[in-house]
């Protein structure tokens, strides 16, 4: 208990006490004791009217004095613990900043053999242009500052009237630095603003068709919970539960294909093997692109063990690995054996699907001739792993519930997400197979599906588990693939989409709905409108940003994602700011796509760490084959298991000297010019406009430096 002090300390004082609860021990309450009422009417009568009446003020004045006390004390601690923060998160931030490294020093890890490594050239050339765009603003907001004191007071709607009356009056113009400002705003009126003022109505055009299209998408997935649209399914199809007899159960191949990924191998491969089939109507490929010897033999010896426990399961390892993914599955498409098959299900390393999977999509194939893919969605084990988990489960949920299942109801098509499907071999062959000329071959072989007249069902309701990127540079690497690639794919699949025999509303869905304006329009409005345009409207108010472009549309799209995710809602400004900061990558994979630039073609493994759900752990447990220790294979295991147990602890030593945080040099470029537009803001005294730019600069600096996500130790 915090001490208290009573000012009244005898009987003949009366009335309401007030009770100072101090909550600094530190602080003596002998400090704050004043004169009493006796001691200040010595010799008068204690009952007399003048006594009580001035005793009275009195104590009126000490009960204020004792409040005014008490709220001193809070704002000084209230002031207090925000420095003992501030000085906490400016500590934090010189230890980030110096261990940290900057993602031009650092190398991209993790890559498959036979990359090109990018022009230095080219790959700084948008950092450069962020800069220029940085130190404009810093030397612009110095001057706006100068100006202002020196009476340049500029408000958000009599700011172009003031300037044209000060260069109609040039006699009001005194001294050089009155002269040289009254020229930059004629610059700026004449020159800066009228361009300005047009590219942001072009950015205004396309988000309000982007927002169109995103309230179209939510009023087409209201409709479908509305009316309970699903599917068709023939119920021919299904298994007899009770008899096991019955149902659809043609041939299927299923294939893992996996490249270094040694911490979600295990799980991946005992799901699959795990899955309720007939076995001798399924076969398992495990298509490993490995280059690490000790993942490679981990694998086979995993293979090898559910083999000896009667899974029709085979190992395959290409020895040129070219094409990356879609090389590895053309390879797999290659074999004998597979024009037995009729359906493949495919099923990314860290994919767990449960054992009714196949039953639940194989079916609606049958009597469905026109079916070439059936897509389920993800869900994710690890979505409340960190905020960076939680904002990406926003977009991911909105992607499959809203976008996908709405394409799959009302026009059969959406992009294959190359994993957790089941493709009808047919459809891929008559599409051409697997093609390696983009980072993207889902999205490649499911346009030429398309256009070939295949169908695709997407079933919200059938749920294969994966794991998300938990730290900020796997997330970065991963978006930058999953924006370059469509660009790719755009450039070389026009000419055809423009010829193919399809229907015209057909290909306006192909061209500007699909790729235009949901894959290149959306990254260009959002980096260039919210992280370029709205920071330079501030220097050059002549162009102007309305309030509901800045922030209500926002609000409402943001709201409007969030709504297939409820549990999110606390996350909604945390998802607005972050979108933004996202822009960037997307932006610049974007264009790296449309013009073919070398970071296009890179791909990047994403990095697992292997997590499972408790219910899928004890699944394995019950599972897990007894006695494989035993096989003949035992010593070869023992030995790679003793390297790989060495290689881990050699890791953790030199990761306590090796290891560096990143810093993205970009992010906080475009941080310091938010927050420098922001500053700006504050002298036209536009209050939505700094409050955005405020927040959006401090998203900016926290991804910058790498302090969203998983964090290194």
């Amino acid at each position: 208990m915090a001490p208290s002090f009573e000012w009244w300390s005898k009987e003949v004082h009366k009335g309401t006490p007030v009770v100072v609860k101090m909550e600094n021990p530190n602080w003596s309450m002998v400090e704050l004791e004043g004169p009493t009422d006796d001691d200040l009417f010595i010799g008068e009568s204690l009952d007399s009217p003048d006594h009580r009446r001035h005793r009275r003020r009195n104590k009126n004045a000490k009960q204020l004095t004792w409040v005014l006390l008490l709220k001193a004390h809070r704002a000084a601690g209230c002031l207090a613990s925000i420095a003992a923060a501030a000085m906490s998160l400016s500590s934090a931030v010189r230890r980030r900043v110096s261990s940290g490294r900057t993602d031009a020093d650092l190398e991209d890890e993790g890559s498959l053999g036979g990359r090109e490594k990018e022009n230095p050239n080219v790959k700084s050339r948008f950092y450069s242009c962020i800069k220029v765009f940085l130190w404009l603003s810093v030397v612009l907001l110095g001057f706006e500052v100068a100006a202002y004191f020196k009476g340049w007071h500029f408000g958000v709607s009599s700011g172009l009237e003031l300037q044209k009356y000060l260069l109609d009056s040039p006699l009001v113009v005194k001294g050089v630095f009155d002269w040289i400002y009254a020229r930059w705003v004629m610059i700026r009126v004449e020159y800066l603003a009228p361009p300005l003022q047009f590219l942001a109505n072009v950015c205004i055009v396309l988000f309000l068709i982007q927002s169109i299209d995103r309230l179209v998408l939510c009023l087409g997935c209201f409709w479908i919970k509305f009316k309970k649209i699903k599917p068709e399914l023939n119920q021919d199809a299904l298994a007899d539960p009770e008899s096991g007899l019955g149902g659809f159960f043609p041939m299927v191949l299923v294939q893992i294909p996996m490249c270094n990924e040694k911490e979600v191998y295990q799980q991946s491969i005992a799901a699959v093997c795990n899955l309720d089939w007939p076995k001798s109507n399924f076969l398992i490929q495990v298509l490993d692109d490995s280059d690490d010897p000790v993942t490679q033999l981990l694998i086979k010896e995993e293979v090898h063990k559910w083999q000896q426990e009667g899974a029709n399961i085979v190992y395959r390892h290409r020895v040129i690995r070219d094409g990356y993914k879609a090389g590895n599955l053309k390879s797999a498409m290659n074999c004998s054996y597979v024009k037995d098959y009729e359906f493949v299900a495919i099923f990314d390393a860290d994919f767990q699907p449960t054992p009714d999977f196949l039953k639940r999509t194989v079916p609606y194939f049958k009597d469905n001739d026109e079916i070439g893919l059936v897509q389920a969605r993800w869900s994710f084990v690890n979505k409340d792993e960190n905020l960076l988990t939680r904002l990406q489960n926003i977009n991911l949920t909105f992607h499959f519930e809203v976008e996908q299942q709405v394409n799959g109801i009302f026009i059969n098509f959406f992009g294959f997400n190359g994993t957790a499907g089941v493709w009808r071999i047919k459809a891929l062959e008559d599409s051409g197979g697997w093609l390696e000329r983009t980072t993207v071959e889902d999205m490649d072989i499911a346009v030429r599906a398309h256009l070939k007249g295949w169908k695709f069902i997407f079933l919200n309701d059938v749920e294969c588990q994966c794991e998300l990127p938990e730290s900020y540079e796997a997330y970065r690497k991963q978006q930058h693939r999953w924006h370059s690639g469509p660009m790719q794919l755009f450039r070389l699949c026009l000419p055809t989409i423009i010829k193919a025999k399809i229907s015209t509303w057909k290909k306006f869905n192909l061209i500007f709905l699909f790729f235009l304006l949901r894959k290149l329009i959306l990254p260009f409005y959002s980096f260039t409108l919210f992280c370029i345009i709205l920071p330079m409207t501030m220097f050059v108010p002549e162009a102007e940003l309305p309030a509901w472009v800045v922030c209500y549309i926002p609000a409402t799209m943001s709201f409007l994602n969030i709504l297939p995710a409820p549990k999110a809602f606390p996350f909604i400004v945390p998802y607005l700011l972050f979108e933004n900061t996202m822009s960037v990558t997307k932006f610049n994979a974007m264009v790296s796509g449309l013009f073919q630039l070398g970071s296009a073609y890179e791909w990047v493994v994403t990095k697992k760490s292997g997590r499972s759900s408790e219910g899928d752990l004890m699944a394995l447990v019950e599972k897990e084959p007894k006695g494989h220790h035993k096989g003949s294979s035992a010593p070869d295991l023992d030995e790679i298991k003793e390297e790989l147990r060495q290689q881990e602890q050699k890791a953790r030593k030199a990761s306590r000297k090796k290891k560096h945080n990143r810093i993205y040099m970009k992010e906080l470029s475009l941080a310091f010019l938010l927050l420098t537009a922001s500053a700006r803001s504050l002298l036209s005294a536009q209050g939505i406009h700094f409050y955005f730019l405020l927040f959006q600069g401090i998203s900016f600096l926290l991804v910058g430096l790498d302090l969203i996500g998983e964090q290194v130790e």
